[in-house]
């Protein structure tokens, strides 16, 4: 089967009250329209259409990256018309496939159950019976029960309001018959619009057969047209996705609180703390412990790795058995070896650390390579920028640095060195040696600390100051 999707995205959104277009508000940190093209690239289709027109450059720019076929809807005039901007470019013998934008959390086993119908000849359409059918299309069946038209909510009648099966607006039929229904639509009605879903009336007259696949839970077609709806729609994706984590095995403190914004894979064993949030690609291995308010971000994190309370990872390998945190910062291109410390109030950037190495405290280590077994004391820095360029710091194995040192880079720290607490090191430190850098203590006899000046005071030593003459 040849299929092709159609993905409507032109709509304005205006109960959105934003300055961004609908399909572009954020669901887990992507846009509504990337989870759908996402969704259909899963079904390996010969291509996807995606029709924009409100907000278009805003709309394509956001996406440009993705391997679909623009097309523009430059003016509104219904679904209907909508999926005509894209039939003219998709060949007879194909599956049409439409979906919507804003509809983010269908997924694909209920759209193969759709184009299955579809590939036996039939107008098949994806319903959902709802305690609330407010706003959807009402599925008008005949006495033998068959489908026999759709009636928009603000077309339908008080009795035909009553009916609780609605239609998802999602559908697929032969690329043939479809566009022979979309040239048979008219615009009259309450909108003045062309509604896709009167094809459905089009097919019944040409005596086609019309089927309705039945998809349960209903929040996989739930449409998102306001600010309520996407927070909706956002705690339903963070629910599914904690259920996958632990039914893979993770322990979550609290499903609720947890933020998912890419794609997390889990270990066995694994726990997650509350207020935890994942953010594209992200690895735990068995036996990892992610404390709470941590965020993780395109990072791979070993086996049995602890991430203790608001410490932050992106882009980062950590290998097995690593402590970090609490309050840590790991910034992109940094490598921990097994068994690394990294303390509290530390950041580390663009630098790799031997296994076994430990900054426990008030540290900055950037741009660095810090070898086994080194022990960098509180409050030590890289000084690797010089206002122009990074510069690099070696650390080799076993080496200790005392508390306070400022490692002035580029500059290279031997094996098994050891620097002097508050010390600023400025050339390369030979192995096995105490390097110190050290100014002379003095007491200044009979000092007294300054007593706090009233405002007449204060006033008339910053006039006395201000008339000096300059040196």
């Amino acid at each position: 089967m040849h299929l092709s999707v159609v993905i409507l995205a032109a709509g304005e959104g205006k109960r959105m009250n934003s300055d961004l277009p609908k399909v572009l508000q954020p669901l887990a940190g992507q846009p509504l329209l990337q989870h759908v093209i996402r969704t259909a690239q899963g079904l390996r289709p010969a291509n996807i259409y995606v029709v924009y027109g409100h907000g278009a450059a805003q709309v394509q720019a956001a996406l440009s990256h993705e391997a679909v076929e623009w097309i523009l809807q430059a003016q509104q005039l219904g679904t209907g018309h909508a999926v005509m901007q894209a039939m003219s470019v998709i060949p007879d013998e194909h599956i049409v496939l439409v979906l919507y934008g804003d509809v983010p959390l269908i997924r694909a086993p209920a759209l193969k159950k759709l184009l299955a119908a579809a590939g036996e000849g039939a107008l098949a359409l994806l319903s959902v019976e709802l305690d609330d059918p407010t706003g959807y299309g009402r599925i008008m069946r005949g006495a033998d029960g068959r489908v026999g038209a759709i009636v928009e909510h603000r077309d339908a009648s008080p009795d035909e309001l009553g009916i609780r099966e609605v239609n998802s607006g999602l559908m697929a039929a032969s690329a043939r018959r479809l566009r022979e229904w979309l040239l048979g639509l008219e615009s009259n009605n309450a909108q003045r619009e062309f509604y896709l879903t009167d094809v459905v009336a089009g097919a019944v007259r040409a005596g086609s057969r019309v089927e309705s696949v039945r998809i349960a839970p209903a929040s996989q077609v739930m449409g998102v047209n306001d600010k309520i709806q996407l927070a909706q729609v956002e705690a339903l994706y963070r629910r599914e996705r904690a259920e996958e984590l632990m039914l893979a095995g993770a322990t979550l403190a609290d499903p609720q609180r947890i933020d998912i914004r890419g794609a997390v894979e889990a270990g066995r064993d694994v726990f997650i703390d509350i207020n935890a949030v994942f953010i594209g690609n992200v690895k735990l291995a068995a036996g990892v412990k992610i404390g709470p308010n941590c965020v993780i971000s395109n990072s791979e994190i070993g086996a049995g790795t602890e991430v203790y309370a608001n410490s932050i990872i992106d882009h980062a390998h950590i290998a097995e058995n690593c402590r970090i945190g609490p309050f840590a910062r790991v910034r992109p291109d940094t490598v921990l070896h097994h068994d690394v410390h990294i303390g509290n109030f530390v950041e580390v950037k663009s630098s790799e650390v031997g296994a076994y190495a430990k900054a426990n405290h008030l540290s900055y280590v950037g741009d660095a390579r810090v070898g086994s077994g080194v022990n960098i004391g509180a409050g030590s820095i890289t000084c690797n920028y010089d206002g122009q360029n990074k510069w690099p710091t070696v650390i080799d194995d076993g080496a200790f640095i005392g508390s306070g040192s400022m490692l002035v880079a580029p500059v290279r720290i031997g094996a098994n060195a050891t620097i002097g607490a508050g010390s600023t090191i400025t050339q390369n430190a030979p192995d096995g040696e105490l390097t110190l850098t050290r100014a002379s203590q003095a007491t200044v006899p009979g000092w007294t600390r300054p007593r706090k000046l009233d405002d007449q005071e204060k006033a008339a030593v910053v006039d006395a100051a201000m008339k000096k003459p300059k040196p």
